[in-house]
């Protein structure tokens, strides 16, 4: 028979009155150590904390009192940035919880050079007045699309809502019921278009639309017709839809313009075990799209943004509609970006880490998993190499099966393996299949093998911490 109620509510009471004030710890000598060279504001936070943590884990019925410990672990928390690298090892490239694109070290260090000081961001150097936060890249894009003209926004749904407001706010939208998408986070194409004012017009079914559905649903009051990449999902089947080319053609007839929402944005054509096709960019616009918009940071493998480019004249009334300015984007996206487009003028998308990561072979895959099961080897921890399937991840080419290897832990218990995995010094992201912990090579570099195995050992049952 355990102790009364109130005696252990007592004693709990009496830990929470036991805890020190900020000022008792502040002078504590055995915490003067671990708070030397510490701006005082930041031990402040820290002891706050600590305090905090103490308190609701005896709240939780944990009767550990309060331990200088308590204080290192909080100045650990604050010492570590909420946002950090990690090692991916889900065999997903574009995996949006992750960051999707990797950046090209090109990129990188333009990003770098710009933001350590003054940029001519919207400064013309050679007129010496104020010029476009957009001329970096506006004539990369024309000569990679074969566009007339370009924008940049800070993502693609703002990009289609840009258009959408601008070119068709208050008239109607002709789109195929079947290119009615969700795209991430629950957001809907329908609920975007919207709230750009336009009014969206359905056609067709969910598999067959036809071009004479979008002629017959075409008046005196249709701003534009848009067709919408199915880029995060696919029917297969019994279907039917009208092409760019074709709804181009209808288009000039009935004078209203095409818009191709294309989403995942591949300038060139994509390579690779398992990757099928995807329209490139300058394809739908050599269709005939009067206005196309697309990622910056999906197959394109720059920054996040989106891309509008089209029609000197559409693009124009684009710019000028007040939304251009709420969803602009800053310095550091431009220089990305431009660094990126640069890249597949001078023909290097190699050299673009998402385009890499897509090509690589089976047997370079499988030679990394077996360098990095030696690597676990070495720190005592046994896995073997399998074949596996991974993704292109984003929103992006859902049928493609992309072949790789990884090395699978049969570790027990993989979901707190992996809890402890993404807890390291530098956190690893496995996933689990069949009961075991996965770590696809994919997307790991070589020189992140080494790690990715420290890592494995540290989090593995029995391992120091």
């Amino acid at each position: 028979m355990g102790p009364p109620s109130n005696s252990v509510d007592g004693g709990k009471n009496a830990l929470l009155r036991a805890l020190p004030s900020i000022e008792q710890l502040l002078r504590r000598p055995s915490l003067e150590p671990l708070l030397s060279g510490v701006p005082r504001a930041r031990a402040v936070s820290a002891l706050r904390l600590a305090v905090d943590r103490v308190r609701a884990r005896l709240l939780q019925g944990d009767a550990r009192p309060f331990d200088d410990a308590d204080v290192g672990d909080a100045l650990s928390t604050l010492s570590t940035p909420g946002l950090r690298a990690v090692l991916n090892a889900t065999g997903v490239v574009l995996h949006t919880n992750l960051g999707r694109a990797p950046l090209a070290p090109e990129a990188v260090a333009r990003v770098a050079e710009v933001a350590r000081g003054y940029s001519n961001l919207e400064y013309d150097l050679d007129e010496g007045e104020r010029g476009s936060r957009y001329a970096p890249v506006v004539g990369l894009l024309r000569q990679l699309t074969g566009a007339e003209d370009a924008l940049v926004v800070n993502n693609c749904a703002g990009a289609v809502l840009l258009v959408l407001a601008a070119l068709a706010s208050g008239r109607e939208c002709v789109v195929s019921r079947g290119e009615l998408v969700e795209i991430g986070g629950g957001f809907r194409v329908p609920d975007v278009m919207r709230q750009s004012g336009a009014r969206l017009v359905e056609v067709g079914t969910t598999n067959r639309t036809r071009l004479s559905d979008y002629a017959a649903a075409v008046g005196h009051d249709t701003g534009l017709l848009v067709k919408v990449h199915r880029s995060n999902f696919a029917v297969v089947g019994f279907t039917e839809e009208a092409s760019v080319g074709a709804l181009a053609t209808l288009g000039r007839e009935r004078g209203v313009p095409v818009f191709q929402d294309l989403g995942s944005g591949a300038l060139v054509p994509m390579v690779g075990e398992g990757m099928g096709q995807e329209p490139t960019v300058a394809q739908v616009v050599a269709e005939g799209a009067d206005v196309v918009a697309f990622s910056g940071d999906k197959l394109l493998g720059g920054p996040q943004s989106g891309v509008v480019v089209g029609r000197s004249a559409l693009l124009a009334r684009i710019k000028a509609h007040p939304l251009t300015r709420a969803l602009r984007v800053d310095k550091l996206t431009v220089a990305a970006l431009e660094a990126t487009l640069e890249l597949y003028r001078d023909g290097k998308p190699g050299a673009v880490p998402t385009y890499r990561l897509l090509a690589q072979s089976s047997q370079e895959l499988r030679a990394r998993a077996l360098r990095l099961k030696d690597l676990l080897a070495e720190q005592g921890v046994s896995a073997r190499v399998d074949g596996v399937v991974g993704q292109v991840g984003g929103g992006a080419m859902p049928l493609a099966r992309l072949p790789s290897f990884a090395c699978i832990l049969n570790v027990g218990a993989p979901e707190s393996f992996l809890e402890r995995l993404r807890a390291g010094g530098m956190p690893v992201i496995g996933r689990i299949a069949d009961g075991e912990a996965v770590l696809d090579v994919r997307c790991l570099a070589e020189e992140e093998l080494r790690s990715v195995a420290e890592g494995v050992a540290t989090a593995s049952p029995g391992k120091p911490p």
